[in-house]
């Protein structure tokens, strides 16, 4: 049985030559994760878009202690929530983010977001610079501290513990930054139900009695909202960046015809992943699943990989080629069905406005160094670069 991960591309921005192997020739493999225990690894479109919203799989398992672990990741390493209540507690979540992140409150945001933008690109610093921390970093911290309502003023200390929380390799240092965070909010907390105001955080005070959450509660979603609402849109800022200086042809048109931006975006979405050490989405198995001549059997593993499936050539027309004009586009990347990214709207604003105004603010802007030279945050669950040096 192979182990994950595999031998990655030559590329950075390539997906493993393996893992293209495995999905031409089958739409589920038993592999071996990184923590070295077997699980049914899924590369195929088809299945992925299927399996995000069967209810069959789910975070949890009835029996944590005995589950197989794909990483040493605290937040997707292994099984989590309780086994019993998991599908209720993530529809109470739903209905409960489903209004802070509603397609009104992400269209107010839009011209805030213009202008952090704006204000970012007027401000950089002398080049060469580091694109990732001047830009692709502030950017979608500033937009939720807005939304979340947390002050800007505390991002050193939040975004050193989102860092931390990705760790694949120090699970201590993860749960220490976990705990951190939650902590943050929860001491916020006490001065915000003084002074309501819109904002998420607030949203869910209000919504306190009616859904019966405590402040505990309250604390921990609106942390993993601060972590996972920066840290993701961080790395697609860079890398979509670096495919378009990769294909200066197509930069040039985005710059020409700004009605590209959204089929842009979304083509940058679909691409804008680096090597996974993790192989995907870790689920479990609540019932025995057929996929084809294989069962699933209950309780076991299975990593779901849309990186791979946002590649797969029975969906996707020459699915390796960076094309910002492709349309259709179906990609993976914000999940499927029930499980679709409650902040997918979030992160296509932000993307949008930043990458209509890139192309003409600074049409000369390139890497300061070979490509071959970057370095990817190998040792994270989000992946990304470490820094992007420019020059423009």
């Amino acid at each position: 049985m192979e182990q994950l991960p595999f031998p990655p591309a030559e590329d950075l921005l390539s997906v493993a030559p393996r893992y293209r192997e495995l999905q031409d020739a089958e739409a589920v493999t038993q592999v071996l994760t990184t923590a070295g225990d077997a699980a049914w690894l899924v590369t195929r479109h088809e299945t992925v878009t299927a399996l995000f919203g069967d209810d069959r799989l789910g975070r949890s398992h009835p029996e944590p202690k005995r589950a197989a672990r794909v990483s040493s990741s605290v937040l997707i390493g292994g099984p989590v929530g309780d086994h019993s209540t998991e599908q209720a507690r993530h529809r109470q979540l739903r209905r409960l983010l489903a209004p802070a992140f509603s397609a009104r409150r992400m269209n107010s945001l839009r011209p805030l977001v213009g202008q952090l933008v704006d204000e970012l690109l007027d401000e950089l610093p002398r080049q060469p610079t580091d694109w990732h921390q001047a830009f692709s970093v502030p950017l979608p911290v500033m937009v939720i501290c807005e939304l979340l309502g947390v002050p800007y003023d505390d991002h050193p200390r939040f975004r050193r513990w989102a860092i931390d929380l990705t760790s694949l390799t120090d699970p201590d240092l993860a749960a220490a930054a976990r705990g951190d965070l939650v902590a943050y909010i929860d001491q916020l907390i006490p001065h915000k139900r003084n002074n309501l105001g819109e904002d998420v955080i607030c949203d869910l005070i209000r919504a306190q009695d009616e859904n019966e959450i405590t402040d505990t509660d309250i604390a921990r979603m609106a942390a993993m909202l601060l972590f996972a609402g920066h840290e993701t849109t961080v790395t697609r800022l860079d890398v979509g960046l670096l495919l378009l200086l990769g294909h200066p042809e197509q930069f040039d048109a985005l710059r020409a015809d700004p009605a590209l931006v959204p089929s842009a975006v979304e083509e940058i979405l679909r691409l804008a992943a680096t090597p996974s050490a993790t192989g995907g989405l870790p689920r479990y198995a609540r019932a025995p699943i057929a996929i084809g001549e294989t069962t699933i059997p209950t309780g076991d593993a299975v990593i779901l990989a849309p990186q791979v499936a946002n590649r797969d050539q029975r969906v996707f027309s020459e699915p390796d080629t960076f094309d910002i004009t492709r349309t259709p586009n179906p990609h993976l990347t914000f999940g499927h069905g029930s499980h679709y990214c409650v902040g997918a709207g979030l992160a296509r604003i932000e993307l949008q406005e930043a990458f209509s105004r890139i192309p003409s603010r600074l049409p000369e802007l390139r890497l300061a160094i070979p490509r071959h030279e970057l370095r990817v945050r190998s040792n994270s669950i989000t992946g990304g670069l470490v820094e992007l040096p420019v020059t423009w």
